[in-house]
């Protein structure tokens, strides 16, 4: 790793993944007006741990975790199922996906003030600057629309807000996992162990006739939730964890606001505005800042 940048593969991997997460929101948000909330979020994290177990048999080393190991993949697992997709998607049912958008960029702050506290990073003028540069720019974006369009219902955003507590205790915590065993491992480990917390209500809260009821947006909506978000995004995520500091990683959550106006101006035809060349402009300098040493 240079003294200034990342590595170009965990540069791609951080790219790629934040182009997945623009369409997530979308995604998200069409498929919970056919289709419940909670059967979402289950069926997602079902369809993505099915998925996980056929790449985890053809890797090539241990398929289980160590037995010491696995009080932590639970909990874990917790975290990054059904606590952090079943809050973010209930709370985007109840929300807007520009609310998701700002509250995820709070990502970055709240994974480098626990890896400050917890002794794993050093503070830094540059990163605490560049952090906070990225954030303001996530606000410009938001906020340049009008302040009317930016507030909305609060009881979805105490749910998006849960979420984004957990992904940043799931960020910060994860990365001694996924330097030891991968990223497709501890992504795939903690979505088998979160859909072990799913399957007792499985029967219960999955509502098939609601699936199948559903238009054919629905399905492709659960699909690139599934493979793309569940499992593509996460493995990205964590792989760019395990080459780097977890504040570095995090700080690239403030990009996908700025992706998701361009998806959904691409695929929705919304207007941009603005608001978006002066928040692109402060958050990948922001990123910049924080990507120093």
């Amino acid at each position: 790793m240079t003294k200034r940048g990342l590595p170009l593969p965990v540069l791609l991997a951080l790219l790629g993944q934040t182009a997945i997460s623009a369409g997530t929101h979308l995604a998200a948000r069409r498929a919970t007006q056919d289709v419940d909330a909670v059967s979402l979020v289950t069926m997602r994290i079902l369809l993505s741990a099915a998925g996980y177990v056929g790449v985890l048999l053809a890797l090539r080393g241990p398929f289980l975790p160590p037995r010491k190991t696995w009080g932590w993949w639970l909990l874990f697992g917790l975290l990054a199922g059904p606590v952090n997709q079943g809050f973010f998607i209930y709370g985007l049912s109840q929300s807007k996906a520009s609310h998701a958008g700002l509250l995820y960029g709070l990502t970055p702050v709240g994974v480098y003030l626990l890896s400050v506290a917890r002794g794993k990073e050093r503070p830094t003028a540059s990163r605490i600057a560049g952090i906070g540069l990225a954030f303001t720019g996530v606000l410009v974006l938001l906020l340049g629309r009008g302040l009317a369009d930016a507030l909305g219902p609060l009881v979805g955003d105490l749910f998006i807000l849960g979420a984004v507590v957990a992904w940043v205790f799931w960020t910060a915590e994860s990365r001694d996992k996924a330097q030891e065993f991968g990223g497709l491992r501890t992504a795939g480990w903690s979505l088998i162990a979160g859909a072990l917390w799913c399957l007792p209500a499985a029967p219960f809260v999955v509502k098939l006739d609601a699936f199948l009821a559903a238009p054919a947006i629905a399905w492709w909506c659960l699909a690139y939730l599934v493979v793309l978000t569940s499992m593509g995004s996460y493995a990205l995520w964590n792989y760019a964890l395990s080459r780097t500091e977890a504040s570095r990683v995090a700080v690239f959550a403030n990009l996908q606001p700025i992706a998701t106006a361009l998806a959904a101006w691409a695929l929705l035809d919304e207007k941009l505005g603005w608001e978006l060349l002066a928040s692109a402009v402060l958050v990948l300098i922001g990123v910049r800042l924080a990507q120093r040493q």
